[in-house]
């Protein structure tokens, strides 16, 4: 098992923003959740299958959190000022990215808290050729052991105690399900950090 040192990517990662259909006050939620292309330290394959959320044994999910807008001249910028995600080793393969929850489902291993504001910016010339684009840091705040593929990890020592991750998204939304007024993709790489 070779472990990322300080600077060195720990995890690629891909998923969904959700965003909630707004209340009677006019407010709505974000989430994201998503599965691991990689994961620095882990040699066997994360997938039980071809490549896909379905086949995806580590997965993440968000709480939700708000983020209002604030504009910079031609920039938009979503600030999202704290938030928790976990990560989830799933026993059986099955998410959907239909049904958001299915991320969340399985052993948590670790829960990570974003330690500063995340702002994400809407890059790009026309609606068409946008995207977004955000870097955040987030401590490792727990983790627990676990087995997979006969061999027993703990994301303390594949990770660390934090990561920081830039992030690009999408802005051309994909249908939405049940509940969510729009969803775009995204795709992450963190690296460690300590």
């Amino acid at each position: 098992m070779e472990l990322a040192r300080t600077a060195e990517v720990v995890w690629h990662a891909t998923g969904r923003f959700y965003s909630t259909v707004a209340n009677a006050h006019g407010h709505s939620k974000l989430l994201d959740v998503g599965y691991f292309l990689h994961i620095q330290g882990i040699s066997q394959p994360l997938f039980d299958g071809e490549i896909s959320e379905r086949t995806a044994r580590f997965t993440f999910a968000a709480e939700p959190f708000t983020a209002p807008t604030i504009t910079n001249g031609g920039l938009n910028i979503g600030l999202d000022f704290d938030g928790i995600f976990s990560l989830f080793l799933r026993d059986s393969i099955g998410a959907s990215f239909d049904d958001p929850a299915s991320f969340a489902i399985g052993r948590c291993i670790g829960t990570f808290k974003r330690v500063a504001i995340v702002p994400t910016v809407k890059v790009g010339m026309s609606s068409s050729e946008t995207l977004l684009s955000n870097v955040f840091s987030a401590r490792l705040v727990s983790s627990v052991p676990f087995h997979f593929a006969g061999t027993q990890y703990d994301l303390r020592d594949l990770i660390g105690f934090g990561i920081t991750q830039w992030g690009t998204a999408a802005t051309q939304p994909l249908s939405a399900p049940s509940g969510y007024s729009s969803v775009v993709p995204f795709v992450g790489t963190a690296i460690r950090v300590s």
